[in-house]
């Protein structure tokens, strides 16, 4: 297959458009009357010191992002550099920062219609009375959400243009503003404990230039060139921000500002005063689009963030679920939807602002000291073409400086913030750590110098630590004969996943005997146990992956891997096949367990006679069995380099339909370059015939219902027994219905 590669197209110009266009946006619209009012004359420095804050993390996410040029911006490269649990904290960080935002934008997307429209100050719902603002902020969010959902988006043309269009507004009101300005009208000054907190108020003005790091795979010369755009931008931008505060301040009397209407907007009106009406008109457009672009964009980002969380198994990969109309990752637009209108229907403009400038505040501290530990830690592949000036002073200045902002913001916003970071954390111990694979390179270097560092510091990264993420694939063994057939089947596929191998031997005693008595006379009761698992242990360990033995003894032989599979949090069973050991024709449960309960994890069974993956045989006609069966053919192609082919049999006779249905279903599951074979009549025949050129088989369990089958038996299966080849049957875990039981699909 040809590696593909994205074209280097984007030169500095447009890397440093799209840092700008992801700050310039709602917050200079909005935010200036509360700058004002809080700070007074220092309303200018709050922008500045927020400027400083943003530059010093900007410092250090070029470097990352020319080192790690991955999608997922900070979170990536805090999840990467400190591991899942600090992952945890900046990726919700991150999505509910970009939801609390989002609303924050929508409430100033509301301020500009109720403005424009002249609309009233609030509309009776029933027993309630909602703000015009409110409600036209809840109707616009509603929209954008809907938008994204379907799929439509901005391109990234429209983008430049809406940027040029504010900047433009923003230059001509500066320009004319500078001229007029009056440094005598400052208003007095507030002190610098006020204009720290205002720093928190306006800092969501600021978030978004580690996006351009995403694109840094696209950036010409990214060496150079990416960390020109995302420091030039953040220069740029707060160099505007200051000369429109500047221009605000002094172009009116002192106490102006603060005798504006709640229903005025004290951008428009300043440009009123020095541009006249045409400038209130082309400033209410520039507030319009700024606050309705960094909306939609922000809403668009929240959504990538889920999926590299997902991808990372930090929250539910179902969260990432396409819509198979829209091709959108409908349920996580529409789960981060439902908290922005929650979120515009409970917070006020400060308040959503300073929550979401709080929340970022705490994904660059931490940034920060994802760079640290990457250069301390001294990685292999760390090779970044930028690297950060007066290392290691600039990124511990960004670190103390982020977190040290956070303490001049109110107390409630604090609580709240440190409650929802709490969140994350408690989410890592209850949730990801039992599903996250992924070790962060701090927790490596201390576990690797486990014996020179602190005890405590070693105890802290094992407690960490993720501690199930990893893929397990049980293997129960009853049968010395196919034991090594099993753990060869499971340590390669173990092997493929980065996954773990759990051999088990499940030792039945009568039910006259105490467990308690088995398990202390093992040795009396199977002389073989020992040597079964230790035989099973060395050869899963020739395959490099980790490998743990258990006896198990129950009264019970089949029905015990069930529950041994739920204790183990297996993820796959790969079990041997003999009469007791499949449950019922088609299906891996028992009778009674198909009707009563669904699977525990995915199950494999192997027919070995003399297993050999060289050539392998993919029966399918669709469904998730048939799935399972292209991820196993997968994992044995990159371990052993089989020859796969796909096989249909179109029973109805329609051949081109039958060839339609194959090549798709190859190409979405990864098996485009497979062999294709499409045979016409009886299924069973079909297998029997192209088994004969394959060494394994590997049969989805079947679709029809327990009824169907023990009236009319499983073609399928009926023909395994006179193929010589060896065969998987492939059943994947799935919730069904009693009708599904019964009667199948």
């Amino acid at each position: 297959m040809t590696d593909e590669e994205l074209a280097k197209d984007l030169g500095p110009l447009a890397a440093l458009t799209i840092g700008v266009g992801t700050m310039i946006g709602a917050g200079i619209f909005v935010l200036p009357r509360q700058a004002i009012s809080k700070a007074g004359s220092l309303a200018v420095g709050a922008f500045l010191v927020g400027g400083g804050i943003a530059l010093l993390t900007a410092l250090s996410a070029s470097e990352l992002g020319t080192a790690m040029p991955k999608s997922g911006g900070a979170y990536y490269y805090v999840n990467h550099a400190l591991g899942p649990l600090f992952g945890s904290i900046a990726g919700w960080s991150n999505w509910l920062g970009l939801a609390f935002a989002s609303a924050f934008y929508m409430v100033g997307f509301g301020q500009y219609v109720a403005n424009i429209l002249s609309l009233p100050d609030g509309f009776v719902l029933g027993p309630i009375t909602l703000s015009s603002v409110k409600l036209v902020a809840l109707a616009g969010a509603a929209l954008f959400v809907v938008v994204n959902y379907v799929g439509a988006k901005e391109t990234g043309r429209l983008q430049n243009i809406i940027v040029v269009v504010l900047v433009a507004i923003l230059g001509v009101f500066t320009v004319v503003g500078g001229l007029q300005a009056d440094p005598t009208n400052l208003p007095e000054s507030k002190g610098f404990g006020a204009m720290f907190n205002t720093t928190g108020i306006i800092f969501v003005s600021y978030l978004g230039f580690v996006q351009i790091t995403s694109v840094a795979e696209e950036i010409k010369d990214p060496g150079k060139n990416l960390p020109r755009a995302v420091i030039g931008s953040v220069l740029l931008v707060t160099v505007i921000y200051a000369l429109v505060l500047f221009v605000m301040s002094a172009v009116v009397e002192p106490g102006y500002i603060d005798a504006l209407g709640t229903d005025q907007i004290a951008v428009v009106e300043v440009a009123r005063l020095i541009l006249g009406p045409a400038g209130a008109i082309a400033m209410l457009f520039g507030g319009l689009l700024a606050t309705a672009s960094s909306a939609n964009a922000s809403i668009l980002a929240s959504s990538r963030i889920n999926f590299a969380m997902g991808r990372d198994n930090i929250v539910t990969p179902d969260l990432n679920k396409i819509h198979p109309r829209f091709s959108t990752p409908y349920r996580s637009i529409a789960v981060t939807g439902g908290l922005i209108l929650a979120f515009i229907a409970v917070g006020g403009i400060e308040t959503l602002s300073t929550m979401g400038s709080v929340l970022h505040l705490v994904i660059y501290g931490l940034l920060n000291v994802a760079l640290i530990v990457m250069r301390e830690a001294d990685v292999a592949d760390y090779d970044p073409d930028y690297r950060v000036p007066l290392y290691p002073l600039t990124p511990i200045a960004g670190m103390v400086t982020s977190f040290a902002l956070i303490a001049f913001i109110s107390e409630v916003i604090i609580g709240l913030s440190f409650a929802l970071v709490a969140g994350a954390v408690v989410w890592y111990f209850v949730y990801a750590r039992s599903r996250t694979d992924k070790q962060g390179v701090l927790s490596q270097y201390v576990l690797r110098r486990s014996e020179r560092l602190p005890d405590s510091a070693v105890s802290a990264a094992e407690t960490v630590a993720p501690d199930g993420g990893s893929f397990r694939v049980l293997v129960p063994l009853a049968n010395p004969e196919h034991e090594r057939g099993l753990i060869t089947l499971a340590s390669a596929i173990a092997k493929q996943r980065g996954g773990r191998v759990d051999a088990v031997h499940v030792v039945k005693v009568p039910d006259q005997t105490t467990l308690e008595y088995g398990a202390q006379h093992l040795d009396d009761i199977d002389a073989d146990s020992e040597q079964l698992l230790a035989d099973a242990r060395a050869d899963a360990e020739t395959f490099g992956v980790p490998v743990e033995t258990h006896a198990v003894v129950s009264h019970e032989s089949f029905e015990k891997i069930f529950d041994v599979a739920g204790t183990h949090d297996a993820d796959l069973v790969v079990m041997g096949w003999g009469p007791d050991s499949h449950g019922v024709p088609g299906r891996i449960e028992g009778r009674l367990d198909e009707l009563t309960a669904d699977l525990p994890c995915d199950f494999l069974v192997l027919r070995d006679r003399d297993f050999d993956p060289d050539r392998i045989l993919v029966p399918t006609a669709g469904g998730p069995d048939s799935e399972l069966s292209a991820e196993i053919a997968t994992d044995l192609r990159a371990e052993y380099g089989s020859a796969v082919t796909l096989l249909h049999v179109a029973t109805d006779g329609d051949r081109d339909a039958a060839e339609r249905f194959l090549r798709e279903w190859a190409d979405d599951h990864g098996l485009g370059d497979a062999t294709l074979r499409v045979e016409t009549g009886d299924v069973e025949d079909a297998i029997r015939v192209g088994a004969r050129e394959n060494s394994l088989v590997v049969l989805g369990a079947t679709e029809r219902g327990m009824l169907s089958r023990l009236v009319r038996g499983s073609p399928a299966l009926d023909a395994v027994d006179a193929l010589d080849a060896s065969v998987l049957l492939a059943e994947r875990s799935r919730t069904r219905s009693l009708r599904d039981r019964l009667f199948g699909r």
